[in-house]
């Protein structure tokens, strides 16, 4: 028997609430259980619409915490368009800058863009009934009367109004014409992919309530969106950025995320247990709560045992339950014990003149530039053995690297050996 017309709408209402919960904005009111009640009644799913430029080659939890919103989505039977903004990384979001971006290049780019789907898909629901993946490239390599019926749609008023530009222009600092056009490439991505509802964080507000005219410019009409909140960082105080290098990168290996997040302050255990591990049930792959987020930070014997219960939660969604366990061995090898761990891969190196250039050995192995690795041992934040390197000590000889364990910060380790 068909449901009437106020069940129908009910049940809207409850779900538009169930999706909208741990958002900070779903705007404008009522929308989104509109457009769940009007997508029930044509007998469709919603298209739920994310962009995110590849500006780097991983994406964090910071990207998580709206991923497993989309997942809450195609979990109730929606479909996902995942924008990778090829096109926009050209330009760059100038969202909560205070001056203007870097421009990447082609290649930086499309190496970024490569790994970005195969990351998305370790949290969204890859079904093509549930996620569509496209590149704004598609659509934004336009001719130049399109752009400029585009540019139509906007006045420069509406763009100045924009927080960022706005602190800029009264503080005197340059706004470049590159820049006004970003919000206005983001929004025609809401209308060449038919968005009816398009989620951000917080930070994106301006952008996403643009795309709503611009969509009505175009004819279309205009989509619900919903800003989440900005995660923050490690050091529990900045949103989680990898430019800041205060990121938990989806990708990290389970001992580097366990490890990253017991780094975390206790007073910001709550907002990750509630915007990445909340209803976790519904998430598929993620591991089930022990509770609500004001419980868990304050349940257990102390605020270290709420912790490392978040870091497995983490590392078992993400990884595995076998691979959590093993990580939280290992931070209690390393951190607790102040063991070395229990496999330590090799690191090669070639000598010059019976000296090891060090600086070059830790670049190579751990992925880092030879004047960070000359900034860590100066720092002493290198040992080699059971001593750590001097200031300035950068060459050593062989017989005293060969054999050796190398150990770089807190969590990276290697065993030496001549190549």
């Amino acid at each position: 028997m068909p449901k009437s017309a106020d069940a129908a709408a009910q049940e809207a209402a409850e779900l538009a609430r169930e999706l909208a919960r741990n958002a900070v904005d779903s705007l404008p009111k009522g929308a989104l259980a509109e457009k769940l009640s009007t997508a029930r009644a044509e007998e469709r799913p919603l298209r739920v619409k994310l962009g995110i430029d590849p500006t780097a080659p991983d994406i964090h939890l910071g990207h998580a915490v709206v991923l497993r919103k989309l997942r809450e989505f195609q979990d109730a039977g929606h479909r996902v368009v995942l924008i990778v903004g090829d096109y926009t990384a050209r330009v760059g979001d100038p969202s909560g800058r205070s001056s203007e971006r870097p421009m990447l290049s082609v290649e930086e780019i499309e190496a970024n863009s490569a790994t970005f789907q195969a990351q998305a898909l370790r949290i969204l629901d890859g079904d093509p009934a549930r996620l569509e993946v496209r590149r704004n490239s598609e659509w934004l390599d336009m001719q130049l009367d399109e752009m400029l019926a585009l540019a139509r749609t906007t006045t420069a008023a509406q763009l100045l109004e924009r927080d960022d530009f706005a602190k800029r222009l009264s503080a005197g600092r340059p706004i470049s014409m590159l820049e006004l056009l970003y919000p206005l490439l983001q929004a025609y991505d809401s209308v060449a992919v038919r968005a009816d509802v398009e989620l951000g964080g917080t930070d994106q507000k301006f952008n996403l309530l643009l795309g709503r005219d611009v969509q009505r410019a175009y004819g279309q009409a205009s989509q619900a969106i919903l800003t989440m909140p900005l995660l923050v960082g490690t050091d529990g105080h900045r949103k989680m950025s990898k430019s800041l290098g205060n990121e938990i990168g989806i990708v990290d290996s389970p001992q580097e995320m366990f490890g990253k997040t017991m780094a975390i302050p206790d007073d910001v255990m709550g907002e990750y247990y509630r915007l990445l591990l909340g209803g976790a049930a519904r998430a598929g792959g993620a591991p089930a709560r022990t509770g609500d987020s004001g419980g868990q930070e304050g349940a257990g014997p102390s605020a270290r045992d709420a912790k490392r219960a978040l870091a497995r939660a983490l590392v078992s969604w993400l990884h595995s339950e076998h691979d959590a366990q093993d990580a939280e061995r290992h931070f209690d090898r390393v951190f607790v014990q102040r063991e070395a761990p229990e496999e330590i891969a090799e690191a090669e190196f070639s000598a010059d003149d019976g000296m090891v250039h060090l600086p070059a050995v830790i670049a190579a192995a751990f992925g880092i530039s030879r004047s960070e690795a000359r900034r860590l041992i100066d720092q002493g934040g290198v040992m080699l053995g059971d001593a750590p390197l001097a200031a300035g000590e950068r060459d050593v000889p062989v017989a005293r690297a060969e054999g050796q364990l190398l150990k770089v910060g807190r969590r990276r380790f290697r065993r030496l050996k001549a190549a």
